[in-house]
């Protein structure tokens, strides 16, 4: 991991921070910044989002397919925490905790759309930092490859009923209208235009130029990430200042999320017998969420005022050190998981 990625939570906080300053020295520029939409897009933070995703989506291998019937086990596992439990986890912790425990010290009028926030931040797994996780913890690079590949293939059909129903259980009014340009605009579009871009790439300068472009690419996809924040904080400053608790309290959800779905996976490939080699980044990738495209979504659905999309920053915020205990976690482990891993494997 790099040094920008490493401290990735103090340059949040630090763009946070200036976000918060500049908005009250600024306003009419951010509210500027926030009114440039067209076809209830906003125009900045698309271009944003587009550097933030393009670059990490160049590192996807489609031909990585081809190795999901090798590693199907922990496929399984990663898919199913995935799809099947993560939206909906999240969901039922966001009602347990800001609908009920931290109901009485929330603002009424942001509640429902504070659990939209946290629904859209587990609708997608990560596709970018689990590349650095799954290092940190020795993964077997295939695995990774052929299940980022795979989850970014359901995303872009699974991504939108999901929060559609997720919204309408929190009894918000999905406007399926914007949802569904959001996934073209923000999935679709970028995993097109990377795979263009990377098959060009090749075919001009082999893995080589891949290698040196990515690495250019790569601060520039996090510096969009964290303009986009300023903005954000720009624009939400105000109403942070009045009740700084609100950021904390939306972090509880989001930590017991990451450590039961990351825990859940891990214990269903040890169960299944998988390789710790696989258990490690089928672990992390069941945990981590895809941030960038649930900020874009939050303010194309809510606004950057939103408590949506205050949420879903939180979840930036929190996504490193979390991330970093659990690759700790699971490195600790491995003599436990190894030891029951090969007696599932020999029975």
């Amino acid at each position: 991991m790099g040094v920008f990625e490493r401290y990735l939570t103090l340059w949040v906080a630090l763009c946070i921070v200036a976000g918060i300053v500049l908005g009250r020295q600024a306003p009419g520029l951010f509210e500027a910044v926030g009114n440039a939409t067209l076809a209830e897009v906003n125009i900045p933070v698309a271009v944003l989002v587009w550097l933030m995703i393009v670059p990490m989506l160049l590192k996807i291998d489609p031909a990585a397919l081809g190795e999901v019937g090798r590693h199907w086990r922990g496929i399984l596992a990663t898919v199913g925490v995935n799809w099947l439990v993560k939206p909906f986890s999240m969901a039922l912790l966001g009602w347990l905790f800001v609908g009920v425990i931290f109901r009485p010290f929330l603002p009424a009028d942001q509640i429902d759309f504070y659990m939209a926030g946290l629904i859209l931040l587990a609708a997608a797994p990560c596709t970018a930092m689990v590349f650095v996780w799954s290092g940190l913890v020795d993964g077997e690079p295939h695995f990774t490859l052929s299940q980022v590949a795979l989850n970014d293939v359901i995303m872009v059909f699974a991504f939108a009923p999901i929060v559609g129903l997720l919204l309408g259980l929190s009894a918000i009014v999905v406007p399926w209208d914007t949802l569904v340009l959001s996934v073209v605009l923000y999935i679709v579009v970028p995993v097109v235009a990377a795979q263009l871009w990377r098959r060009a790439i090749l075919a001009h300068g082999g893995a080589a130029a891949l290698a040196s472009t990515l690495r250019r690419l790569g601060p520039l996809s996090l510096a969009a990430l964290l303009l986009t924040l300023v903005i954000l904080f720009g624009l939400q400053g105000r109403a942070i200042l009045e009740q700084p608790a609100v950021i904390l309290m939306l972090a509880v959800p989001i930590l017991v999320q990451v450590y039961f779905n990351a825990g859940l996976a891990y214990w269903l490939n040890r169960r299944l017998g998988v390789a710790w080699c696989v258990a490690g980044p089928s672990a992390l990738i069941g945990a981590s969420n895809f941030f960038e495209l649930a900020v874009a979504t939050a303010i194309a659905l809510f606004g950057f005022q939103s408590g949506a999309a205050l949420a879903t920053v939180v979840g930036v915020l929190v996504e490193v050190p979390v991330m970093l205990s659990v690759a700790a976690i699971v490195r600790r482990s491995r003599g436990w998981y190894e030891r029951g891993a090969a007696h599932r494997a020999a029975a």
